[in-house]
């Protein structure tokens, strides 16, 4: 069990109570838990239900979500379970904000996750002025990170922004220059917006969250078992990561950049490749393993 509580809170990556349970009984501590449509449809009673043969309506999908996550939610700690809304490449604000205010009411402990898209950030501001906690998703740049700050201020309660380090990872980049690089940022800000590091893919990406001081980070269950058979590792002053790509190449640094956290969030340039990619995959897992046709 581990003795050295990091300071960065952790979250389970996942949709499965049981395997939840089962981790926090490992690591004897669990802050929240993070989930999505794909890994809803992952679960295994859901799994099950489909190899019988059932279709699911969307009324059975969001109720079968919404047990899932009332299971979920008194797992963890003060950090949250994240609940993403059911958006694709067309979903307009007020459509995120009605699935999210439903979501919200599940739990006591919600936060509602909304896509780093121009939608997705006008859901968030929405959101923030109802108080309902939010979770952006997908960010995979400092631009958008700076429009979440700047779509999100004056919220009561942290707003998350979740950098996808793995799938920067996959491309060559190096995804945890991005947490550092939003950190420092965030520096010169208010402190409403919290760094959680996502996508996150070996104990090396969770120990250089811990390095960078990241306020939380959210990890696949095999993750955190590795993390545990290697006796809790934790970094030391001189901890570096050391990625690299498909082919062992060192990964790319992605540079910082200055930008103005008083800018209107609609001055940022919000726009990439990944975000609109990761939108298609969580529809595409979403509908080919639940949404079958009769």
């Amino acid at each position: 069990m581990q003795t050295n509580r990091p300071k960065t809170k952790l979250l389970v990556d996942g949709g499965d109570p049981d395997e939840t349970l089962r981790v926090k009984k490992l690591i004897g501590f669990v802050d929240g838990q993070t989930t999505n449509p794909s890994l809803i449809a992952k679960n295994p009673e859901i799994q099950q239900l489909i190899a019988s043969g059932h279709t699911l309506s969307p009324e059975e999908e969001n109720n079968e979500y919404k047990k899932i996550v009332q299971r979920i939610s008194p797992l963890g700690g003060d950090a949250g379970v994240s609940i993403e809304v059911f958006a694709d490449l067309h979903t307009a604000a007020e459509e995120m904000l009605a699935q999210g205010q439903e979501m919200f009411s599940w739990i006591p402990n919600a936060y509602i996750k909304y896509p780093c898209t121009h939608e997705g950030l006008r859901a968030a501001q929405l959101s923030v002025k109802k108080k309902i906690r939010v979770n952006m998703t997908l960010c995979f740049s400092q631009e958008q990170a700076a429009a979440v700050y700047a779509a999100t201020k004056g919220s009561k309660s942290p707003v998350y922004v979740s950098p996808f380090v793995g799938r920067l990872d996959d491309r060559g980049e190096d995804g945890m220059d991005l947490v550092r690089n939003i950190k420092k940022m965030y520096e010169l800000g208010d402190g409403h917006v919290h760094v959680l590091a996502a996508s996150i893919r070996t104990v090396s990406h969770l120990l250089c969250s811990f390095a960078l001081d990241a306020e939380l980070a959210t990890v696949p269950t095999k993750v955190l078992d590795q993390w545990a058979a290697e006796g809790f590792p934790m970094p030391d002053r001189h901890f570096k990561y050391r990625g690299v790509d498909a082919s062992g190449k060192p990964l790319k640094s992605i540079l910082y950049k200055d930008l103005d956290l008083d800018l209107r969030w609609e001055s940022f340039d919000i726009a990439h490749e990944l975000t609109t990619k990761g939108i298609q995959k969580f529809v595409a897992d979403y509908r080919s393993t639940l949404r079958r046709s009769a």
